[in-house]
């Protein structure tokens, strides 16, 4: 059995192109602002010799939060599947490099490595076109005992869902989670993910998950709420621990019938949104870790969130930790 860390990300494994744009880039590509679009191949190189200057970088959902991880010094491991390409060896250096246990090998013969072009205006707002590629190859035999381990924390990944074996994939990772005494932990992804996916999602995060992150519209549809209110209601009712992000609100923890409320920190201006959820989950999971309180956890991963917004990209690299807002 694998080394024991702290947390194990399952999700998919995408290199984010981010580069900068206009309004008009998005019109002339018809992408609608602020939304995600799979793409195919061909598009997605279409796109790309499109664009401007980019900077490459390990991505997905769950990925960003495993690498928010390891920067904050925690131990952490990921399975999710690359090509052996030039995208797939850039992937898996850019994890390894920060100290990230990457489990899973480049695969030859099958799809190119999944990459999203994640357009970024000068509101700071993200406009991604995500061609899933390599990363939706991701399949039940490659979770097991070998490859999960006995994490502290298994984070699963709402949009791996949406893949071919993705619902009976994350089942067995359950099963594994439980046998070996980790922790399941769910990441929302996205309101029109949890939508798509409701059932499947309610029963992880009633049956077996410790804890579940997402946004606030993520939150409403999970529990088919009319109000965020009503959703803090609902979950109250659960044994779970929830965190929920709401921008600039700040966020919402939730674990029965305590309920702490976090004021987001001030920041003269957005440049980039990017992976500001994934950052506030990674920051949270590190000072939960770390024995913190859960009002600890909540201040510690609204500043981390604010650093990350403030900067071009989702990444807590050196420089959003030199400059996290004082507590």
């Amino acid at each position: 059995m694998t080394s024991r860390v702290q947390v194990l990300g399952i999700g998919n494994a995408i290199v984010d192109v981010l580069a900068r744009v206009d309004d008009e880039f998005l019109i002339e590509i018809g992408a609608v602002k602020r939304s995600m679009t799979l793409i195919d191949e061909e598009r997605a190189i279409e796109v790309y010799d499109m664009m401007g200057p980019g900077v490459e970088m390990s991505g997905g959902s769950v990925a960003n939060t495993i690498a928010g991880l390891a920067s904050l010094g925690s131990s952490s491991a990921f399975v999710g599947r690359v090509a052996d390409d030039q995208l797939g060896r850039i992937f898996n250096h850019d994890l390894q490099s920060l100290g990230v246990d990457v489990r899973l090998a480049p695969f030859d013969g099958g799809a190119a490595t999944a990459r999203s072009h994640i357009l970024i205006t000068p509101d700071g707002q993200r406009t991604m076109q995500t061609y899933l590629g390599a990363c939706a190859e991701l399949a039940v035999e490659d979770v097991n005992d070998g490859t999960v381990g006995d994490p502290e924390v298994v984070l699963l990944e709402g949009y791996a869902w949406d893949i071919l074996q993705g619902p009976a994939l994350l089942l067995e990772a359950t099963k594994v989670a439980e046998r070996n005494g980790s922790v399941v932990a769910l990441s929302l992804s996205d309101a029109l993910c949890v939508a798509r996916h409701r059932g499947s999602f309610f029963d992880v995060a009633e049956r077996h998950a410790g804890m579940v992150f997402g946004n606030e519209s993520e939150m409403i549809n999970l529990f088919d709420a009319e109000t965020f209110d009503e959703a803090v209601a609902r979950a109250s009712t659960f044994g779970t621990l929830f965190v929920m992000t709401r921008t600039e609100k700040g966020c919402v923890v939730v674990e029965g019938d305590e309920v702490i409320v976090q004021d987001a920190y001030p920041v003269s201006e957005v440049i980039d949104a990017t992976g500001a959820g994934d950052a506030h989950t990674a920051a949270f999971l590190s000072a939960h870790a770390a024995g913190e309180s859960l009002e600890e956890c909540a201040v510690f991963a609204s500043r981390c969130a604010t650093a990350v917004i403030s900067q071009v990209g989702g990444r807590l690299d050196e420089y959003a930790l030199n400059h996290l807002p004082d507590p």
